[in-house]
């Protein structure tokens, strides 16, 4: 991989394990002695470490990032509610446009790195404010997109429509990941049903629940596929 190479992750709801994956492949970068960089634009819920707010997500991104960037870089907007972004930010007091974002991603980005991921928050529709979506900040970034697809009831409608949105918004869906918290009755069904309708590869089948260090193949696996 001589390229430089930046993606966007998303997913088919909050807690699909976008971070799981995002930390696992930015992990896999890094054995392959890539320069890592991981993003979280948006991050709601926040707790005190070492007397300062942070994301838990973010920090797991921040873990896997061997370039120099300070935690404001990977994470401009924090939030303390862990609710809907646009509420928090609309309760709090804080404005979040997505020419904002933008500038302050492409701001991190002028560090020199060889690979970077740009991890979205809930699923591809999350409002950010009264006129935007999250997914206009991937529109503006136009980098290749990773979904990540909650495994569990429901999952094939849910990841057929979000890859519909992502294609129709022009943007290149490079692949799916399934990803498997608490075991699903038809797993594997589920997986070959989402996987002939979405017309891009399935990169993995995963379970979000390990240590991202049980899966390292599965993550090596991933990084070359893309």
């Amino acid at each position: 991989m001589s390229a430089k190479k930046r993606f966007f992750i998303t997913a088919t709801d909050t807690d699909a394990g976008k971070t799981f994956v995002a930390a696992g492949i930015l992990a896999a970068a890094k054995r392959a002695g890539l320069a890592t960089m991981g993003l979280k634009p948006v991050a709601a819920g926040a707790e005190l470490v070492d007397g300062v707010l942070r994301n838990d997500d973010a920090l797991a991104l921040m873990a896997q990032t061997n370039v120099k960037l300070t935690y404001e870089q990977i994470n401009p907007v924090l939030l303390k509610q862990a609710i809907a972004p646009h509420l928090a930010a609309e309760s709090e007091g804080v404005n979040i446009s997505a020419r904002r974002l933008e500038g302050v991603i492409k701001g991190s980005l002028l560090t020199p790195h060889d690979f970077a991921l740009v991890e979205g928050a809930g699923g591809w529709r999350v409002p950010l404010n009264s006129r935007e979506m999250l997914s206009d900040l991937a529109k503006s970034l136009n980098f290749p997109v990773i979904l990540v697809v909650n495994m569990k009831l429901g999952c094939i409608n849910h990841a057929t429509l979000s890859a519909e949105a992502i294609q129709r918004d022009g943007l290149n869906l490079v692949g799916w990941v399934a990803n498997m918290g608490d075991s699903m009755p038809y797993y594997e069904e589920n997986v070959a049903a989402i996987n002939s309708i979405i017309a891009a590869p399935l990169l993995a089948k995963l379970a979000r629940y390990e240590n991202v260090e049980d899966s390292n193949s599965e993550f090596d696996n991933i990084l070359s596929q893309l």
